[in-house]
């Protein structure tokens, strides 16, 4: 890094949430799969992995809403301009087709006691 370079910090704060992110669904799936054994060291591991990488996207989302809030206020300044796509419609669809799916296989689990 050159001296005279000044600190970046939306690029800091990107890239802090990009490397979150990627490793959020990884850790989230190493829980499920390690959900069904008794509690071990590798099953907290995953589980401190992914509790941690999901404290620093949070904190790196609300540090990047902050930095941006300009430009998002003046995005949805005029509201005669925001208008539901047909973009936004399909993704919700399918976002809300895949939550319903699996929050009713979790109802079809037989409890464990």
């Amino acid at each position: 890094m050159e001296t005279g370079q000044k600190f970046n910090k939306r690029a800091f704060v990107s890239a802090g949430m990009a490397i979150s992110v990627i490793g959020l669904p990884f850790s989230g799936l190493m829980n499920h799969y390690l959900g069904f054994e008794a509690f071990s060291t590798s099953r907290h591991v995953w589980m401190s992995v992914h509790n941690i990488l999901a404290f620093f996207f949070t904190i790196f989302s609300i540090w990047h809403i902050k930095l941006n809030w300009k430009p998002l206020a003046n995005h949805f300044k005029d509201i005669s301009r925001v208008f539901i796509s047909r973009e936004a419609i399909y993704a919700a669809s399918l976002i809300l087709f895949f939550l319903a799916l699996f929050v009713f296989h979790a109802l079809h689990v037989p409890q464990m006691r």
